[in-house]
């Protein structure tokens, strides 16, 4: 059975949410702050990590951090009372799958562990030759886009968005077909992570002038090389 690692300091909540995972057949380990969480990952590496933002020591969005620079793809969703924009967004930039805001169902929570667990990371690009993108050349296999001496790290997902964004070049990319194959599904919370991450590829890309990526108003995307 699916393991999942909960990160909750409200020690109450946590056995709650805990118990009603293993009743329904989930392997739970629980920890009650960051650092705890983050050991426990790396000794057990969970299928999904179920964590609070406002924790002691080490919060949820640092320990997502974390995460991210070992493993890309196990879905990470947080539980939180902030429901701000801001803090939505940079929950999604910092490699955030979902966003349960508390009080939330238990039903909810569950439905949501499903979700993530049967979306299934995009298989790794095999070695391509570096693609063309006006003054950059852009390397899929390692994840690397490159301006002269200067090279960026680009992460699995934003490499996997890059290159469909490249292969539909000055063609119009469909927002719904992007979100099923690298979200798994098109709900609005993943729509604003896709949001995100062409925000973030705009910024990657913003030393060449002549390269654009437009919005196509409920469509998609245009890379315009």
């Amino acid at each position: 059975m699916p393991t999942v690692l909960l990160i909750e300091d409200e020690t109450a909540l946590g056995m709650i949410v805990r118990d009603s995972l293993e009743v329904r057949g989930f392997t739970v380990l629980y920890a009650s702050e960051g650092i705890e969480g983050l050991a426990l990952f790396r000794q057990h590496r969970p299928d999904i990590i179920v964590a609070d933002v406002m924790m002691p020591q080490m919060d949820g969005f640092t320990l997502a951090e974390h995460i991210r620079q070992d493993n890309p793809d196990v879905p990470i969703m947080f539980l939180t009372a902030r429901s701000q924009t801001a803090d939505v967004v940079r929950g999604f930039e910092l490699g955030g799958n979902d966003y349960l805001k508390k009080p939330f169902s238990l039903d909810e929570l569950i439905v949501r562990i499903n979700a993530l667990l049967r979306r299934k990371p995009s298989p790794q690009p095999t070695a391509t030759p570096l693609l063309t993108i006006g003054r950059y050349q852009f390397d899929p296999s390692k994840q690397k886009l490159l301006l002269g001496g200067q090279v960026m790290l680009l992460s699995h997902r934003e490499a996997e968005l890059l290159r469909r964004l490249y292969e539909q070049r000055n063609q119009v990319l469909e927002r719904s077909a992007v979100l099923m194959e690298l979200w798994g599904d098109d709900s609005f919370f993943n729509g604003r992570s896709l949001d995100v991450f062409i925000t973030k590829l705009r910024r990657h890309l913003r030393d060449d002038p002549q390269i654009q990526i437009i919005n196509i108003r409920g469509i998609g995307y245009k890379l315009i090389v």
